[in-house]
């Protein structure tokens, strides 16, 4: 009665606090379900609560076909059938569209190229689902590997295929909320960006796919190659550097004279200092030249064609202190890819050593710290990890959860096997999002309810 304004409320409430009083109760406890289906129907009809609520709900529907809302309702209810209920209530955009008298929401999603387009998202839309027709949109050859990215505040969280989309910016926000208690009674209003990046990497091949490569391989690979994670040569270096140009400027020349001012977008930042900045220009220029007639595009493609050759590419990268092996710098760079997780010397790039996820037996997290355990019960080798300081604090989940998907990808692993159970009852769930596994790799954190960040990837 609140809601429909029937009764009247002495305070503001916000939009959706009264949905969320009407749907909470129903969505924790099953037969609170079709009572609320009854409530419903009763403040618009004379229908009687029937143990067999489903065919008075259809009959009713039925019967208000004209009404513009009928058909989405009945459109709703079977997909509600088909997919299985939602978890949470209503999030703020849906019940402002349906105030609206409108079903329709349309939902702005960003691109790694700094690109974005309008998709429409309905309260049945599952990620997997979007993906899909994100990818089908931009001409995909397929949604392998990619994922939608949620970023709130200060965090960047992949959304579940399997969730539904508004259940996990529900559940997101939620939980910030949580974690910000309100202030003089004022609740923070929590705005977010909706991001489609590549989140798998085992299977890319640069070439494969050209819109792939453009939009998403080539500007999510740049960043990590200009942070310095990759071991690389120096005429590597140089043809890299002409590329990125290329792909900045095409084949205007205009902007050589400013090549010396813009080398942290050019070239890695630890190999800055290694010439003057007048060198780096007649080697870059020297190089461009070479690749006359290039298109931007052809740029991005010869830059992943290189990069792909070396073992660290597709890699989530962390810096981490190590207290374990006295044989190894005291910090670390990891890197987590097909080929299992890579040890790194941050100074000289040189693989320490490779531990292919069939051979990771068990990890465990904390916000500060990360351990993995080597090989079996009889001869096991511990390996801690501490967060560095200045790193944000959910630094073990985020590498828990990159870990985790990585060895559950079909690629995973120098033979081409993933981590699995001793049986068949290991549990599928993401650590990162849910709840930890069991059996041949057993995972343990800290602090269940809170999403695993993606900071890495934006």
């Amino acid at each position: 009665m609140k809601y429909m304004g029937d009764y009247p409320s002495k305070r503001t409430r916000s939009v959706n606090e009264l949905t969320d009083q009407i749907f909470e109760g129903a969505l924790k406890a099953e037969p609170l379900k079709d009572e609320i289906y009854c409530q419903i129907l009763k403040q618009l009809t004379d229908n009687h609560v029937n143990n067999v609520l489903l065919p008075h709900i259809q009959r009713f529907l039925q019967s208000k076909k004209h009404h513009p809302l009928s058909g989405d309702c009945m459109q709703r209810l079977h997909k509600s059938l088909r997919n299985g209920s939602r978890k949470y209530p209503p999030h703020l955009v849906e019940v402002e569209a349906i105030q609206h008298k409108t079903t329709q929401i349309f939902h702005k999603v960003y691109f790694p190229d700094d690109t974005d387009e309008a998709f429409e998202v309905e309260s049945s839309t599952k990620a997997k689902d979007f993906c899909l027709n994100i990818s089908t949109r931009l001409l995909l050859k397929s949604p392998e590997g990619f994922s939608l990215f949620v970023k709130i505040s200060d965090k960047v969280i992949s959304v579940p295929e399997g969730d539904f989309f508004f259940d996990f910016v529900r559940h997101l926000t939620d939980w910030i909320k949580k974690s910000r208690p309100a202030k003089d009674g004022i609740v923070p209003s929590l705005t977010y960006q909706v991001f489609f990046m590549k989140k798998l990497w085992t299977n890319t091949v640069p070439g494969k796919d050209s819109f792939a490569d453009s939009i998403f391989h080539y500007y999510q690979e740049l960043p990590k190659y200009l942070r310095g994670y990759h071991k690389c040569s120096r005429e590597e270096v140089f043809q890299l550097a002409a590329l990125i140009y290329r792909v900045k400027f095409e084949d205007d020349k205009s902007h050589f004279p400013t090549i010396p001012k813009m080398l942290r977008e050019l070239v890695p930042q630890d190999l800055i200092r290694q010439l003057s900045p007048d060198d780096w220009k007649r080697s870059v220029v020297a190089y461009f030249n070479k690749q006359a007639g290039k298109s931007r595009e052809e740029a991005k493609l010869m830059f992943l064609k290189i990069i792909y050759k070396w073992p660290t590419f597709g890699s989530a990268f962390f810096e981490v202190k190590q207290t374990t092996e006295p044989n190894y710098p005291e910090i670390l760079l990891i890197a987590i890819n097909k080929h299992g997780v890579s040890l790194i010397d941050p100074k000289t790039k040189d693989i320490l050593t490779t531990h292919p996820f069939t051979k990771i037996s068990n990890w465990s997290s904390g916000n500060t710290y990360f351990h993995i355990t080597i090989g079996n019960l009889e001869a096991a080798e511990l390996i801690r990890l501490l967060r560095p300081i200045g790193q944000h604090c959910s630094w073990g989940r985020t590498f828990a959860h990159q870990l985790w998907r990585m060895s559950r990808s079909p690629s995973a692993s120098s033979e081409g096997s993933k981590v699995t159970g001793e049986s068949s009852t290991v549990s599928s769930d993401d650590p990162g999002e849910g709840p930890s596994n069991y059996n041949r790799y057993n995972y343990n954190h800290e602090d269940d309810d809170e999403p695993s960040s993606e900071d890495d990837y934006l």
